[in-house]
């Protein structure tokens, strides 16, 4: 008689990795040579997967890859029930013949979740094409309403072990990311403490809508369990005196503690940091954000506590006290959609601090050079912001500490840019301490924030390429000091949108930087979330080839990208 099987009693969580299948299909009557051909390509292509794709805090990804090219029907349940039973989360088939679609690729895609993320990279051979499937399949799936992603490629016609062109792989490398980043973070979540970020609707937790499009759950506390945490001491004492060592150490006289009960106050802020991490850490979750405004740090009518402008900083870096970690992305003023935009960012470019910032104010090219010429300051011909102008980057709290620094900068190198001057007080009549530096200038990435719209129940992220600059000191300390100067400073220009455009397409008060981030990550993870683009920059061509992702067959023939997505929308 058949028996219920028991689970084993597991206590301790193990966080989920991405699982990556790699398969052929093939047609029986091809020679075995070329079935040969066909299992090396997959297995090369499976290989590379796992080579140079990783999760965001470093680990590797699983890849499994199967040797049975699938012929039809009875291979395609075989392989599929392979799939299942290996978890695999995304499918990369990469075939080098012709074969039958409704017999292979699409019957075994039949095993798997509809949404399951789907590539098929090919060669652009002339013998047995594998390019002739991958052309026919993708518009079968297509006119059926599945979204693929095609990535004709090339490697060599002829040769038992064919290696894909260096193209090739970063398009189907920038891919894998993009599924790692929609797979991974389902069943995942954040943890947001305090209520709605200071009433702001663009910084709201969509939980429905965020559990929809993302799968990402919101865990909210009030902000009293931290203050009762704090008043209690729930934090190991001995790494908190670890912890301030290491930044009086490293900080030394930028260090400000000339305000009344400022050490106290240091030490609170600090004990916030290890309090939200060990919180975080309680319930698995990969971000977070804390409100501050204006109930913890602001309201005379409470009892106004420090700013934790170093524990957010701390969370979004690659490093603390104890050495390296990955970057946790955390948002100040509980900034749900921010956190969302940086969470992603993070993953697509495998782990890179994100930045988080206020649109605080458009300097553009005429106001520049009108402050220049007061200041007595020569703007260099070459400048790419006196051509521009640019945007000032600033917000207490949240903003990552390798911001400091260069991408591959030294932990040494960065804390020497840094400085903890004494909170605003009339911001922040709790005191405490603001965290602020000028982030370098030559920093290449992605600027944007993702967007939220009631009247279509879907999100959409604002965009664009931008680049962070340096100034001349005379004229930096000016704009610095126009707004917050105890906080950090980025100066970004964005590539393609001009100024007029930028101010006036700004989602939100808020927006969000990560270095490193190929286009066609972010273009691919769009895709698969349904997330509608939004970058109406004039100067950006509708496709820039080598760096946007080509235009999934599936959109074309619904009428256009953003139709396709309300399409989908719709009938999910």
């Amino acid at each position: 008689m058949a028996q219920a099987k028991k689970l084993p009693l597991a206590r301790k969580n193990t966080a989920r990795v991405v699982t990556f299948g790699v398969c052929a299909t093939g047609d029986p009557r091809i020679d075995q040579a070329s079935r040969d051909r066909c299992a090396n390509i997959v297995e090369t292509i499976a290989e590379i997967i796992a080579e140079k794709v990783t999760m965001p805090d470093g680990t590797a990804v699983n890849v499994v890859w199967s040797p049975l090219l699938i012929d039809g029907e009875k291979q395609a349940d075989i392989v599929g029930r392979q799939f299942i039973d290996s978890n695999v989360d995304a499918v990369v088939c990469a075939p080098d013949t012709w074969a039958f679609p409704q017999l292979s690729l699409m019957s075994l895609l039949a095993h798997l979740p509809a949404q399951t993320p789907v590539n098929i990279t090919c060669g652009n051979s002339a013998p047995k094409p594998g390019v002739v499937f991958a052309h026919a399949v993708n518009g079968a799936l297509a006119q059926s309403g599945r979204l693929t992603h095609l990535n004709v490629g090339s490697w060599a016609d002829t040769g038992a072990n064919p290696k894909p062109s260096e193209a090739t792989v970063k398009a189907f490398v920038d891919w894998c990311y993009a599924a790692v980043t929609y797979a991974g973070l389902k069943g995942r979540r954040v943890l947001v403490f305090g209520h709605d970020s200071m009433g702001m609707e663009t910084a709201l937790s969509h939980v429905i809508a965020t559990r929809r499009t993302f799968g990402i759950e919101i865990t909210r506390l009030d902000m009293k369990l931290l203050a009762d945490m704090l008043n209690k001491g729930a934090y190991d004492d001995k790494e908190l005196h670890m912890l301030r060592a290491w930044i009086e150490k490293n900080l030394g006289n930028r260090l400000d503690l000339s305000q009344p009960h400022a050490l106290a106050k240091l030490d609170q802020s600090l004990a916030m940091y290890l309090i939200m991490r060990d919180l975080m850490a309680e319930i698995n979750a990969v971000g977070g954000g804390f409100m501050n405004q204006l109930e913890w740090g602001s309201d005379p009518r409470g009892i106004p506590l420090p700013i934790c402008d170093m524990a957010e900083s701390l969370l979004n870096s690659t490093f603390d006290h104890n050495g390296e970690k990955p970057a946790i992305p955390f948002a100040t003023e509980a900034d749900a959609q921010g956190l969302l935009t940086m969470l992603a960012m993070n993953w697509l470019s495998g782990g890179n601090p994100p930045l988080f910032m206020d649109f605080r104010k458009v300097w553009e090219a005429d106001e520049l050079a009108r402050l220049a010429a007061k200041l007595k300051v020569t703007i260099p011909k070459t400048a790419a912001w006196a051509r521009k102008g640019l945007v000032d980057g600033d917000n207490s709290g949240s903003a990552s500490l390798n911001w400091a620094g260069k991408p591959g900068d030294s932990v040494n190198a960065i804390l020497k840019n840094i400085s903890m001057p004494g909170a605003e007080l009339y911001y922040f009549p709790g005191g405490g301490n603001s965290v602020t530096f000028i982030t370098p200038g030559g920093i290449e990435g992605i600027a944007g924030r993702l967007a939220y719209s009631d009247l279509c129940g879907m999100f959409s992220l604002v965009w664009d390429e931008a680049f962070t600059v340096d100034l001349p000191a005379k004229l930096a300390d000016a704009i610095a000091n126009s707004s917050n100067v105890t906080w950090p400073h980025t100066w970004v220009v964005p590539k393609y949108a001009s100024m007029a455009e930028y101010k006036q397409y700004a989602p939100a008060n808020h927006f969000h930087m990560v270095w490193n981030l190929e286009v066609a990550r972010l273009q691919y993870w769009m895709d698969l979330t349904n997330v509608i683009s939004v970058a109406p920059w004039q100067a950006r061509p509708a496709f820039i080839e080598g760096t946007d992702r080509p235009t999934p067959l599936m959109y074309l023939i619904n009428g256009g990208e953003n139709e396709t997505k309300r399409l989908r929308a719709r009938c999910s």
